[in-house]
Formats: structure tokens, sequence, C-alpha cells
């Protein structure tokens, strides 16, 4: 294929699309303001819970005078602990903001929407099957507004391509009346997804008001994609307005970990995100309405770095943009029926969480970007520092592997006020009790789980949902024990992410896998022996007491890495018995769109494996 096939796209309609100058802040529209008080509500408590506790701290430490090793990690728990205490205060300004009134449906003037589907070597049976199901489910709503979907393919495997043609013609045909079905596929994935996107703007974007952006495992209900149809449409400040995706399909231990603390504790972590983000909100690239005229205006990304360097997390970035000029971006938590799948085994979670460490590490660089709101930049360093926070969570760590194997355990100090300039040998140590700073900080890391798991155990109808109170503890049980398991991994791993992209220039971009495929054990290894070493190291230290015994739980999970990372492809949906199978809403009660999805795919997937075997014959 040496050109882009244009023969299944409707007639051109060009947008121009200007790159973005990042060092000159372009005029604003005139736009609402609001959200201080949330803010305040926020921050404040979050600023003020960890000056306190840094304050303590520092009262116990320089009794005896502070040495750098000292300040260091006084230095190190405040950086940690501020993003805990954030995520605690962002659900107490939920819980607050439950009080308030729903506000009701709004709805403007019909618009024309297109609904995006951007695919890079996708399954085909499941892009298009999915999208059969939405085309559907729209249609079932006799909406004002009109849709047309477009299949925007970049895969570059011929044989996929062949499949993705075919099954665009079994889709036209069956397309629900007033809707128009589209397929293009470049001939050259150029900008990947951010050039995709481009070159359906600058083509096509003139004719539509609004594009809903969905991703290759996207799902939502005709409901959901009206509903947010009508906010776009009622509200001409609008630029952006971002879904909140629920997972489906998780049937893994480590899916359904990530599914089953999606529906019990993500919905409380965002309402509070939009109470306080108001108007200044986020963009995750997917299940989300995107005014086009003001996204082509305000959003194109030049590359940086001289030119050499693609925007990587480009969603973060175009959500900043679109607010500089002026656009609202908003995050509206209470549309239900928005959907999206997840990695299946741990593997294939950190190979995904490498490409995005990259892009948002690049963040840091566009934080002097000229104009932006400062709610913008905070989003856009909070994005680095979701995965800076494991290295710094691991120098926390050797720091602590430096105390004392008592309860009153000591902080070694290798340097004094009178001799400075050379270490003292044997160090000198200051007492502080590590039992009482890690029983602080484990419960700030549960208040969220706690908290929304008490609002959920005290509304009988919210139990019934996840199957009954013993089912539900179970659960919760459950999933706080796994990720606990969890978390040490996924931080030497994130480190690793960390380091590869300040050292390295490219990460591999592939399909993410679904399918929670078991790896072999010598890849496992392989892939884990850098937390199996630090495990054998610490146990080692433990035994010759060394170490503090309160790190036990951190050794163990480092140490049976390989094992939990087998563990995390057990698919729990079929082989563990109820109370451990993790349920929850979507799993008890499957929304009638992922049942109706699943029936297309597989519908879908014998017509086109039986037509390539007789093809074949």
């Amino acid at each position: 294929m040496t050109q882009t096939d244009l023969s299944h796209m409707p007639s051109r309609a060009p947008l121009a699309m200007p790159e973005q100058d990042l060092s000159r802040a372009p005029g604003r529209r005139p736009c609402a303001h609001g959200g201080a008080g949330w803010r305040l509500g926020v921050f404040a408590p979050a600023l003020i819970i960890t000056g306190l506790l840094l304050w303590g701290l520092h009262g116990v430490l320089a009794q005896a005078g502070m040495s750098f090793v000292e300040w260091a990690l006084l230095a190190m728990i405040g950086l940690t602990f501020v993003w805990v205490a954030l995520a605690v205060s962002t659900v107490g300004v939920a819980l607050v903001g439950r009080f308030e009134a729903r506000v009701p449906a709004r709805y403007g003037a019909p618009m024309d929407v297109a609904l995006l589907v951007p695919v890079y070597n996708e399954v085909t049976w499941d892009v298009f099957g999915n999208a059969a199901a939405m085309l559907n489910d729209v249609a079932a709503r006799d909406p004002m507004h009109s849709y047309s979907l477009f299949i925007l393919s970049d895969t570059q495997n011929p044989e996929i391509a062949q499949r993705e043609l075919q099954a665009f013609e079994t889709l036209r045909r069956s397309v629900p009346e007033g809707m128009s079905v589209y397929y293009r596929r470049r001939a050259q994935n150029v900008d990947k997804k951010v050039g995709n996107l481009s070159d359906w703007i600058t083509g096509w974007g003139a004719a539509y008001d609004a594009m809903l952006v969905l991703d290759a495992d996207s799902l939502m209900t005709g409901r959901a994609i009206v509903r947010l149809s009508d906010e776009m449409a009622a509200d001409p400040q609008a630029g952006l307005i971002q879904s909140f995706p629920q997972l489906i399909g998780a049937e893994t231990v480590f899916a359904r970990i990530q599914q089953f603390s999606n529906m019990a504790y993500g919905w409380l972590l965002a309402e509070g995100l939009a109470r306080w983000a108001r108007a200044e909100g986020n963009y995750w690239g997917h299940n989300a309405i995107i005014r086009v005229e003001a996204f082509a205006s305000a959003a194109g990304l030049p590359h940086i770095r001289g030119g050499r360097d693609l925007i990587l997390s480009h969603d973060f970035v175009e959500a900043s943009l679109l607010r500089r000029a002026g656009w609202t971006v908003k995050f509206l938590p209470r549309v239900a029926g928005s959907f999206e799948e997840t990695p299946g085994t741990l593997v294939d979670y950190v190979l995904r969480d490498r490409r995005w460490c990259r892009g948002n590490l690049q963040h840091l660089r566009l934080l002097g970007t000229k104009g932006l709101h400062p709610v913008s930049r905070f989003h856009l360093f909070q994005g680095a520092m979701a995965y800076l926070m494991s290295p710094a969570w691991f120098v926390l760590l050797v720091f602590w592997t430096l105390l004392g194997k008592d309860a009153e355990t000591n902080v070694i100090r290798y340097f004094n006020e009178a001799n400075p300039l050379f270490p003292s040998w044997p160090p000198e140590m200051s007492h502080i009790d590590s039992a009482a700073f890690l029983v602080i900080m484990y419960a700030m890391l549960l208040t969220p789980k706690v908290t929304s798991a008490l609002v959920i155990a005290l509304r009988p109808g919210a139990v019934r949902m996840f199957g009954g109170k013993r089912a539900f503890g179970t659960a919760f049980l459950t999933e706080v024990a796994l990720s606990v398991a969890y978390a040490p991994i996924l931080m030497i791993q994130q480190t690793k992410a960390v380091l590869r992209a300040l050292f390295t220039r490219r990460e591999a971009w592939a399909p993410q896998n679904r399918e929670g495929t078991r790896q072999p054990l010598s890849v496992l290894i392989k892939f884990h022996w850098v937390e199996t070493t630090l495990g054998v190291l610490l146990s080692v230290g433990l035994i010759a007491g060394l170490i503090s015994w309160w790190l036990v739980p951190i050794v163990a999970s480092l140490l049976l890495a390989v094992p939990l990372s087998a563990l995390s492809s057990l698919n729990l949906a079929r082989h563990a018995p109820a109370g451990l199978r993790m349920d929850s809403p979507l799993t008890l009660h499957e929304p009638a769109i992922v049942g109706h999805a699943r029936v297309l795919r597989a519908a879908l997937r014998a017509d086109l494996e039986g037509g390539s075997k007789l093809a074949a014959e």
C-alpha cells in the first residue's frame, strides 16, 4: 500500500488545524470561572496534614541535630505523603459534594457528531462488534443529533487490514437507518494517534460540530453518547467533556483488582476531582466528546526538542491548550454507560505503563508553556508525579533499610555538626518510631478505599449491587490484600520505566493485550529479576537483623514477584469460588450493551474466520 485509501470516506470538508506556539499565549475567549472554594477544600487540608506530619517528625529527629541523611529522609516523606493526603482530601470534597442537588440534563440545538475509532493492528471483530453495538444502541434512542462512525485505521499488518475492510463491508450493510459508517486506512501511521486524528480533522472536520473520540476497546451506551452530545450542545463554551469510563471484561486476578477498585473506590475520587477541577478538567484520550472547531483551532500539537519528539501523552496537553484558549474542559463522572477494557496480567499492565510513563514525563518539559491555567499546569505536573512517586517511594524504602530492627528504630547519622566534611564510623543513631510512621502512612493510603467501602456498606441498595454484605466485605479484603502485595512490584517496575524514559529514546508501540494470556515461567523470571534480587537481599538483611521487621510485607512481595505475576493471569471468573471472585455490579449485573457487543463480536469473528478459510481453500 503506497497511499492512503479514501474510497470509503465521504467528500472532503477540510478544516485548518494550526500548530500551536507553546512559547506564546494566544488570545483567550471569555470563559466562566469558579471552584475556588472546592480547591481550597482539597489543597489546604492536604498541605496542612503534610506540614503537621513533617513538623512532628522534625521535632523527633532534631533532638540531636539534623544530619543530611535526616533532612533527605524528611524531604522524601513530605514528597510522598502530600500526594496521599491529596487523595484523602479529594474524597472528603466528594462526600461534601454529594449533598449538592443534581444538575438536570440540558439540551441545545441538534449537532452533527462523528464517532471516531482510531485503531492500530487491533482485534478486528472486537473493534467492529463494539462499533455495531454502539450504533444500534444510539439508534434505539431516536436522538435529535446526527451520528456518523469513522474507523480510522493506522494498521500496518496487511492481513489485519484485509479483515478490517471485510468487517467494514459487513458493518455498512447493517448500519441503522439515518447513520453512516466510513473507513480510512493510512498508508503510514505518521505521529501515531495524534496524527491519525489530525488527519481526520484537516480532511473532514468542517462537516461536524463535535467528535466523540473512542479507543479500540471503548464501548458506550446510546444513552451515554446522547447525554454527552446534549451537554455539549447546551453549553457553547464547552470544548471537551470527559466521561468516567468503567472497566469491563475483567476475568483474571489482576483485571478484577482494577475493576473492583474502579467500581468500589474510583467513583468517589472521580466525584471529588470533578468538584474541584470544574472548567479546568482533564482529558484521558478516549470516551470524551470534543467540539471540533475548538480542538482544531487550539489543540494542534507541535513536536518538541527542536521538532524531533512527538508529544506522546497528548491528551493532558490537548486539554490544557483548549483551556488556554478559553474553552471549558469538564468531567462528568455521573454519565453512566461509558466502558473500556483493562490489561489482564501484571506484565501486560507494566508494558502499557512504560509507554504512559515516557509520555507523562514529557509533561515536565511542557510546564513552562505560556498561557496555561494553573490547574492545567497542576494536571501536567501530577501526571508526571504519578510515575516519579515510585522512585521516591523506592528511595524512601532505601532509607528505611537503614533503620534498626526494633519497633523503636533509629535513623543512621553518617555526619555530625562538629565534623561535617567527614563521615562518622560507626554512625550515630537518632531515635524515631518507625511503627508509628508506617501506621500513619498505611492508614492514609487506605483511607480513600475504606471511606468508599463504608459509603457503599451503609447503603443497602449499593451493597446488593455487589452481591450482599458478605460478598462485598470479602471482595474488599481480597482487593486490599492483593493491592498491598502488588504495590512493591509495581513500585520497582515504574522506577525502571522512569529510568528507561530518561536514558533511552524510544518505547515500542503495540496494541494493548487484554486477553490475560499466561506468560511462560522463563519470561516471568526475566521480567521480574530485579524485584526478586532485591527481595533476596532484603531477606538476608532481615535474617541478619540489619533492617526493620516492619518491612516484611514489602520484602515478601518482592521475593514472591514471579509467583505473584503468574497469579495475576489466573482466571477468577472461571476457577475461583463466588466469595473470592471480587465481583462488582458490572460482573453480577452485566449491562445490556456489553452482552449485545459480545454476541456481535462472536458473530463477526465467525463470519471473518469462515471467509478466510473459504479463501484459503
